[in-house]
């Protein structure tokens, strides 16, 4: 079925003045924020830019070894055969890209990334990264389920305040947490610009607490915030959505669809389909009940320990978990038992409320079976 790359072979000839923006086009731009761009696209506040076909040539003439093989499954790899396929196709090769930033701050747990695209006439895009392979990009993720607001949030919202005044009208977008940065972002940039947005696409990202849902400055944006969901959804059903959202089919299965290569799409748009999975919407309530069951104190004590005994590895990214498991799992072993008895009771009392959750979910969504025939007496 087809896929970006075949939208691209479709409809990469037609400029966006001849067939207008589409959520296609904002999920390829929202793949392009992946790609590492640093030195190569213009920072905030720095003067000019640079077209995509240049970032590109840029980018492939400092590789040393060839592009991937189209068939690879590596989502890095796929953002950069994204980024040599937008390089030839007229539709994208000459928008303008500026305001790149990416960063990763260990101490502040936050890793952040945007980018800005010109779409002419005055129309820009600011993509947000979604969450990267990054231990400390995990740790921000996390950490959501117990502060108000995280770092990166804060970075969105700064940075649309920053670049977004370069443009007379603004669409927002991202994949994963890059998503909920757009959202986020949306809802903390005042009247003056919000009135500038046209749409906020959050693809497959977590939701928020409630309070920020409920707020006069979200409920401003709710009609411009469009959300898509692959149909077995997990990140893009944690905490919660508001707003109503949109289920993309995904030739994969379970997590692996959170890919968006994965997501099916149909001319200008996507394939869609009524609803999610029965193990997505079993997901992503009992990760509801989960959290709630919590207090705040609690989700903060577990994440922290999570992550420090993650930490004892000395690896950066998941990436090298996996690639040393052996070394990692010992290491992870030795820090479980170093942990003090109150952080090892959080812990135990963490698990048990997930186990409670699951119990109370199976009863509420799985199907009903009809009732048992009355036997009569045996003659």
């Amino acid at each position: 079925m087809p896929n970006l790359f075949d939208y691209l072979s479709w409809r990469g000839d037609l400029p966006l003045s001849a067939a207008p923006f589409n959520d296609v086009d904002s999920l390829i731009l929202c793949a392009l924020c992946y790609v590492r761009l640093d030195g190569l696209v213009p920072a905030p506040g720095e003067p000019g830019n640079v077209t995509v076909a240049r970032a590109a040539e840029r980018l492939f003439a400092a590789r040393t070894e060839p592009l991937p093989d189209a068939g690879t499954r590596d989502f890095d790899q796929h953002n950069l055969l994204l980024l040599d396929a937008l390089s030839r196709t007229p539709r994208f090769m000459d928008l303008p890209l500026s305001g790149y930033v990416s960063r990763h701050d260990t101490a502040a747990e936050e890793q952040f990334a945007a980018l800005a695209v010109d779409l002419g006439g005055g129309e820009g895009y600011l993509a947000f990264r979604g969450t990267d392979s990054s231990l400390v990009g995990w740790k921000e993720d996390f950490n959501m389920a117990f502060l108000p607001f995280i770092p990166s949030q804060r970075s969105a919202a700064e940075y649309l305040a920053q670049v977004g005044k370069d443009f007379r009208r603004l669409r927002l977008g991202g994949h994963s947490k890059g998503g909920n940065l757009a959202v986020y972002a949306a809802t903390r940039c005042g009247r003056a610009m919000q009135r500038r947005l046209l749409a906020v696409y959050n693809n497959d990202g977590p939701g928020f607490h409630t309070d920020v849902l409920s707020c006069p400055e979200y409920l401003s944006v709710r009609n411009r915030v469009h959300t898509f969901v692959p149909q077995s959804s997990v990140v893009g059903m944690l905490l919660d959505h508001e707003e109503s959202y949109t289920v993309v089919h995904s030739t994969q299965t379970g997590l692996l669809q959170h890919d968006p290569y994965s997501w099916q799409v149909l001319g200008p748009g996507f394939v869609c389909l009524d609803t999610v999975t029965g193990g997505s919407k079993f997901f992503s309530l009992t990760m509801k009940r989960w959290v709630a069951a919590m207090e705040p104190t609690v989700r903060e004590t577990f994440v922290d320990a999570l992550f420090d005994v993650l930490g004892a590895t000395s690896a950066g990214t998941l990436e090298e978990l996996s690639e040393r498991w052996w070394e990692s799992a010992g290491a992870v072993l030795a820090a479980l038992k170093d942990l003090d008895d109150e952080t090892r009771r959080a812990l135990t009392e963490t698990f048990g409320l997930l186990v409670d959750a699951v119990r109370q979910t199976m009863p509420e969504l799985l199907p009903k079976s009809p009732p048992l025939p009355r036997l009569g007496k045996r003659p």
